[in-house]
């Protein structure tokens, strides 16, 4: 009954999405969305899942090919990694991703970024990663990072899909129509290397203040809301041959 429902509404809100083939031509910048213990590791913390998830599991194994490969070639790499302090509550989610803890740190498979000179490291405490980005003397790493590489398009990867990768995703967008990120043109999101959690209702019922979260169709949602938005939802990424 809830998989039929799921596939009604998704045949109702659908999401069109279509191939990218990376080349030099284009100067592209992967922006790689709070790929912490946290949130992808399995009993990590209070929102981490608490068995193995085929869609966290492959949104983090296609996001490290990304990273990889975008190292490889010298393209620049920007990472938000979800960080709190623990006396400053982010409601309504419950303590997570402490700062110090292995919550905050990068799942193990992207920990050679630290020391990665081709990449860009924000510790964020907010759900929105562009706002987190901004430092106190009024600045944006984010954007000044866009503006240093002269990227013309950003790939973004990550979870939560409908969450923080979205409320990213939306400001970004804003952002650019303002040309506050200039000279970025496209915002990119790789549906295949973004992910959520479920929380089925049976589970939430029991959960004070807790809301009911499919991950299939609030996953699918949050592509939808994007490419309202006006990001492109992609389902392949590939690499022209040099």
């Amino acid at each position: 009954m809830v998989s039929a429902t799921i596939d009604l509404l998704k045949k109702e809100l659908p999401v069109e999405q279509t191939s990218l083939l990376l080349s030099q031509d284009i100067k592209t910048g992967l922006v790689l969305v709070d790929l912490v213990n946290g949130f992808c590791t399995v009993g990590a913390g209070n929102l981490a899942p608490v068995q193995h998830d085929k869609q966290i599991s492959c949104m983090v194994r296609e996001s490290v090919r990304l990273a990889r490969l975008f190292c490889e070639k010298k393209w620049p790499v920007f990472a938000f990694l979800d960080t709190h302090h623990p006396d400053i509550p982010e409601p309504p989610y419950p303590p997570h991703c402490i700062a110090g803890t292995d919550e905050a740190r990068l799942v193990p498979d992207l920990q050679w970024l630290e020391n990665e000179a081709n990449a860009t490291l924000r510790r964020k405490d907010c759900i929105d990663g562009f706002l987190g980005s901004v430092d106190k003397d009024g600045s944006n790493l984010f954007v000044d990072w866009v503006n240093k590489n002269q990227i013309k398009a950003i790939l973004v990867v990550g979870i939560c899909t409908d969450i923080c990768v979205l409320d990213f995703v939306c400001s970004a967008l804003s952002a650019r129509n303002r040309r506050m990120l200039t000279p970025l043109e496209d915002v990119i999101v790789y549906s295949s290397a973004c992910a959520t959690f479920d929380l089925p209702i049976h589970v939430a019922q029991d959960i004070d203040g807790a809301l009911a979260h499919p991950q299939d169709l609030m996953h699918h949602i949050g592509l939808y809301m994007a490419k309202g938005r006006g990001a492109r939802i992609v389902s392949e990424v590939s690499f022209a041959a040099e």
